[in-house]
């Protein structure tokens, strides 16, 4: 005779299997369930919508640039008047060669990427080793300091303006370089990606060089930055394009014609030359930023997404 407790043991182990042998039931909390998406009209909406969206955000971010290229190849008359051609009816490449002889913009290349290749290599010395400091040898408040550091990044950069300026004239720095090499050494921004980088690298990797005797510096050198370079890539992307798209800051401490960076030489000279020249003139400041971009588009998506996972 079999117990009862045999027969509700029994029971229980055929309930457990039926439920075992039900399928799954997924719910899925979207807008759009993959029923609807999967029929025929969702598939034409998604499709629908997915285009005009890619379409619109293409068009708000180059047609700017469209529109730059354009102009540059109009004539005074045309670019002037009243409604606006969306082509140009006699495209003309000589206010290319104008512009570069009217706002010296060799000159004024040359000094902005003097200025920008002194700040990166200040922001690099600064910013590497407040991040190392952060990450790696944990100073006591090193969490007081990177969130008051990341907390000047809520400041709006024109409310630091004067007080920035005045530093530079109480030290002498007008029409120096080292006037905007000394603002561009110490960004937060920068310190936090490097930082979070650098809390992703292997700590085995540095106790190994520890114990091969490695000082703090040694193990920065020989172990951090060889395997940093993506997220080294990005920042130094970073800090050149803002030497290049930076204004207020050159136009206040470069007053010197001679001095001046890009952004501020083509402004100081726009009353004088026509619409097209002036077209003309950012066509050519904007070309050496493209192409940073383009080769080394790869190598930012990399840098911003490195450090982000562990594992």
């Amino acid at each position: 005779m079999i117990s009862l407790g045999a027969r509700a043991a029994a029971g229980r182990r055929r309930r457990a299997g039926r439920r075992a042998s039900r399928p799954i039931e997924v719910q899925f909390r979207t807008i759009v369930s993959p029923h609807q998406l999967n029929s025929k009209w969702g598939r034409r909406v998604y499709w629908a919508v997915l285009v005009a969206v890619v379409v619109t955000f293409t068009l708000a971010f180059v047609f700017p640039l469209y529109w730059m290229v354009t102009g540059a190849m109009k004539s005074g008359e045309e670019i002037a008047q009243m409604p606006p051609t969306l082509f140009p009816a006699d495209p003309s490449l000589d206010a290319f060669g104008e512009a570069w002889d009217l706002f010296d913009i060799g000159t004024l290349l040359k000094n902005t990427l003097f200025y920008a290749l002194g700040g990166w290599l200040f922001s690099m010395a600064v910013d590497v080793a407040a991040a190392y400091a952060l990450s790696k040898l944990r100073p006591v408040f090193g969490n007081v300091v990177l969130g008051a550091m990341l907390a000047t990044l809520m400041i709006p950069p024109m409310v630091i303006l004067i007080p920035l300026y005045v530093t530079i004239v109480d030290l002498n720095l007008l029409n120096n370089p080292w006037g905007l090499w000394f603002p561009a050494a110490a960004n937060g921004f920068n310190i936090f990606l490097l930082k979070r980088f650098f809390d992703s690298i292997p700590r085995e990797l540095i106790e190994a060089a520890q114990i091969d005797g490695a000082g703090p510096l040694r193990v920065l050198w020989s172990v951090v930055l060889p395997v940093s370079r993506p997220i080294l890539g990005v920042v130094s992307i970073f800090t050149i394009v803002t030497a290049f798209k930076d204004f207020v800051l050159p136009l206040l401490v470069m007053t010197d014609s001679d001095r001046m960076t890009i952004s501020v030489g083509l402004s100081q000279t726009a009353g004088a030359v026509t619409q097209n020249q002036i077209m003309a003139g950012l066509v050519i400041t904007g070309i050496p930023m493209i192409i940073v971009f383009f080769v080394f588009q790869r190598h930012i998506m990399a840098g911003l997404t490195a450090g982000s996972i562990k594992g």
